[in-house]
């Protein structure tokens, strides 16, 4: 059995779902009681925070401090990563920007097989693991059999794996530490989202529309909803694209991260770029005409309809249960 590691990137000292979600891929892959190692890197105070937070999910911490990496610099934690990790072993890897610019050069410094967007893990079979996967933008699952016989960096869809109920452990970390690094490329600056109206990561409730939605004058659908649930509306990548709701409202990796109780997902077709801004494990419940949308295989609850009726539908139930009176 080859040895395990998760990869848990820069997070300003704060630890979310992503590392037990990796957990839960890595013993879908090496069994419940496998011995899964955390590699985290920074610099300071927050990397040390982020260790202490790790403890509570792995029995072994690598810490890799080194001030050049206190802000995420993919091609100086590439050099890290390959510095340290044994060969033939399997990393996994958060499948985010951070995770998409990172490993496909890590495997290739590790002599390691690479799959990116690995929706499910089916089994270790001797050297072979076999896996599931997305390809044309979700519009197609692929099973992939990977030869891990000299390791492999796979890229986890975040969302894909729900942390494992287990009782916490007591880890032990342990400084690494690495030679000096040196990029091509540097940290500038970080620019901060200018605020919205509405503040979508603090609502427990969340009702998002994707492309689905079909014209502007449709939101009020959605919002109607909303508000007799006590929530707010959010959306998908492409409803900001056309300029239908503002950016602040935009859930995903190049939107905001929200941890909900109650998620719904109005016309999302489920893209990994949507998905890794939901945290927490809300409760997902997936509302989409495309029985095959991808966004079915991480939803608690599935109903194919098409939302222009079924939303207006719900809100008279939930206004029902309520004894909301209609506008």
């Amino acid at each position: 059995m080859p040895r395990i590691f998760v990869y848990v990137p820069p997070s300003g000292g704060v630890v979310d779902d992503t590392p037990a979600e990796l957990l839960a891929a890595a013993r879908q892959i090496a069994g419940p009681e496998a011995c899964v190692t955390a590699v985290v890197t920074g610099w300071g105070a927050e990397l040390d925070a982020a260790c202490e937070q790790l403890c509570a999910y792995f029995g072994e911490i690598w810490k890799i401090a080194q001030e050049t990496l206190v802000y995420p610099n993919a091609e100086l934690v590439r050099q890290a990563l390959a510095a340290v990790l044994p060969r033939g072993c399997i990393l996994l890897v958060p499948h985010n920007h951070f995770g998409v610019d990172l490993s496909p050069g890590l495997s290739i410094k590790m002599d390691a097989a690479f799959v990116s967007d690995v929706l499910e893990i089916e089994g270790l079979e001797g050297d072979w693991l076999k896996l599931v996967r997305q390809e044309f933008g979700g519009q197609v699952s692929t099973h992939v059999r990977c030869d891990v016989s000299a390791g492999a960096v796979l890229n986890v869809r975040p969302g894909a794996f729900q942390p494992l109920d287990a009782p916490p452990v007591s880890g032990q970390v342990h400084d690494v530490a690495v030679g000096p690094l040196a990029a091509r490329r540097r940290y500038l600056s970080t620019i901060a989202a200018e605020a919205g109206d509405v503040d979508i990561t603090k609502y427990k409730i969340l009702v998002s529309i994707g492309r689905g939605i079909q014209d502007p004058d449709n939101i009020a659908i959605a919002q109607e909803l909303a508000e007799v649930l006590g929530g707010a509306v959010s959306c998908s990548r492409p409803v900001v694209d056309a300029r239908w709701l503002d950016k602040s409202r935009q859930v995903g990796s190049s939107g905001k991260t929200v941890k909900p109780k109650v998620y719904l997902a109005c016309g999302i077709s489920g893209s990994f770029q949507h998905l890794s801004g939901i945290k927490g494990n809300p409760f997902l419940v997936a509302i989409n005409k495309n029985p095959k949308a991808p966004i079915f295989r991480v939803a608690d609850a599935g109903i194919v309809d098409d939302l222009l009726e079924f939303l207006p539908e719900l809100t008279n139930q939930v206004r029902e249960e309520r004894g909301v009176p209609a506008k």
